[in-house]
């Protein structure tokens, strides 16, 4: 155990560093002193639009109006995202944050709506029954004051990270939070334990901790430039390391969800916000050359440019340990996954709830260390494998990028989760895994896998029933739909 904490020092800002800063200045005592030292010299990557539904649950903890937060971020409402050519050229399906249907029973819905599809003749599709799914397709929103699980409605939200991180400063401010300005030129140790003691700026200033929050993106300043924890590459499973991101005009309509775009390599994002839309591709450097990639995304871009086209370089993959003597590294120093499946944002979320969870003044111990090393290792492990499962589930054959994906040696996990689900219409759900079986069942449908059988007590009603309880469902999901006002209604009735 090391000595009582009463100095944290958040080395670096941007969206990950204003985070932590808000949410340690509001669990923390007043008596422990919060810094972040960032540069406005050092860019940060804020291309992060687009969120998934706990985002909700740290704004309202912090205590944040939901209308101002909208309102202060140029934000939208996200009901799910939209998934085009992915399976095939010219196919598309949604992954939502809804549930499809309701649990009938002992078993989940899938199992129902499976036996009437593969033996009654059923013809409406999963989504069908899905009230996300239609609030996107009529492009509908309303907040649903219910605690009735089939009209609830969960969503997130698009907005701009950079306007985020400044919202968030000025919280974190107001709370006593101190920032200085500076560019980091020298990391000191102690000399006996190699313990960060303090760092030192570019001007000579000198700013002491007993523990330090690494911000500092992908350089990894404190845990692996100075402390030396390796980073594990998974760019065997993810070989995509490029991106080119462009904003464009607003769009007419703003649509409650975000669109992935597959293209012969890579894919393409587009997030609607009040002020502007994102785009960018994503792409694997050894299969596209950035002229051909620019190319992709400026044909496939709608309305006007407002910014010049911004070239970004990742490498997948995660550091061996996110937390290692008296540091922990948060957001991209400690590590990365494209952002396919809006998770960058949560993982830096779920590192600070986990370091406020686990923190004590007391000191640090290994016990703590371990714990909070293992459950951020298997969180970012599950969302890695969900984010393989939509490459390699893919049936394209316009190029050597997809047929490669398509031939990957998966992950033990995720390869039995997809044996599992084809076997018996099942999945298992992994311990601090963010997406639910109404995730995997989506992803895995839209992808192309299809069950061979379903539980058996899907055949303990005849076949009259089946079809009338599904009927009411569907007929209860879409009930809500007409007294709805669209999604642009919407964001200016409640935001203003």
């Amino acid at each position: 155990m090391t000595q009582t904490i009463k100095r944290i020092v958040i080395a670096g800002g941007g969206t990950a560093g204003w985070m932590t800063a808000a949410l340690l200045s509001k669990v923390l005592p007043k008596s422990v002193e919060i810094t972040l030292v960032e540069s406005e010299a050092i860019g940060i990557v804020g291309v992060g639009e687009a969120t998934i539904p706990p985002i909700q649950t740290f704004n309202k903890f912090l205590g944040i109006d939901e209308r101002a937060f909208l309102k202060e971020t140029n934000g939208s409402i996200k009901l799910a995202i939209k998934f085009e050519n992915w399976r095939v050229d010219g196919e598309s399906y949604f992954h939502t944050f809804g549930s499809p249907g309701t649990s009938i029973g002992f078993s989940n819905f899938q199992h129902y709506w499976l036996r009437a599809k593969t033996q009654l003749g059923l013809e409406d599709s999963i989504w069908d029954y899905d009230l996300n799914y239609l609030c996107c397709q009529q492009n509908k929103f309303n907040k649903m004051n219910t605690q009735d699980p089939i009209y609830q409605i969960p969503y997130a939200y698009h907005f701009d990270s950079g306007l985020y991180g400044q919202f968030l400063r000025r919280y974190s401010e107001k709370n006593g939070v101190k920032r200085i300005e500076g560019i980091i030129k020298h990391v000191k140790q102690n000399a006996d334990t190699d313990f960060v003691e303090g760092i030192q700026l570019a001007d000579g200033t000198q700013i002491d901790g007993d523990f330090f929050v690494d911000c500092t993106g992908a350089r990894g300043l404190l845990l692996q430039k100075t402390l030396g924890i390796k980073y594990q590459d998974w760019s065997h499973w993810l070989p995509a390391d490029s991106a080119i991101a462009v904003a464009t005009d607003q769009m007419e309509q703003i649509p409650p969800y975000t669109r992935s775009i597959a293209h012969k390599v890579g894919w393409q994002w587009q997030i609607p916000l009040t002020h502007r839309t994102g785009n960018g591709i994503v792409y694997s450097s050894s299969h596209l050359s950035d002229d051909d990639a620019m190319k992709t995304l400026t044909e496939n871009v709608q309305g006007k440019t407002q910014t010049a086209p911004r070239k970004l370089t990742f490498r997948t993959g995660k550091v061996e340990k996110q937390w290692h003597k008296n540091v922990v590294a948060i957001g991209l120093s400690s590590g990365f996954l494209e952002p396919l499946e809006s998770t960058s944002i949560y993982l830096i979320q779920s590192a600070v709830v986990r370091l406020a969870k686990m923190f004590s003044t007391q000191g640090i111990t290994r016990s703590v260390t371990n714990a909070f090393n293992q459950e951020s290792d298997t969180e970012i492990e599950t969302i890695r494998d969900f984010v393989i499962l939509h490459y390699y589930a893919n049936e394209r054959t316009d190029s050597d990028f997809w047929q490669d994906m398509r031939n990957l040696k998966l992950p033990e996990r995720l390869s039995q989760k997809i044996q599992l689900f084809q076997d018996t219409g099942s999945m298992f759900n992994e311990q601090h895994d963010i997406f639910l079986d109404a995730s995997w069942l989506q992803v895995m449908l839209g992808q192309g896998i299809n069950p061979t059988s379903y539980h058996p007590s899907a055949d303990s009603m005849s076949s009259e029933e089946l079809l009338s309880i599904l009927a009411k469902i569907k007929q209860a999901k879409m009930a809500p739909l007409p007294q709805m006002m669209t999604h642009d209604d919407f964001l200016t009735k409640y935001v203003g």
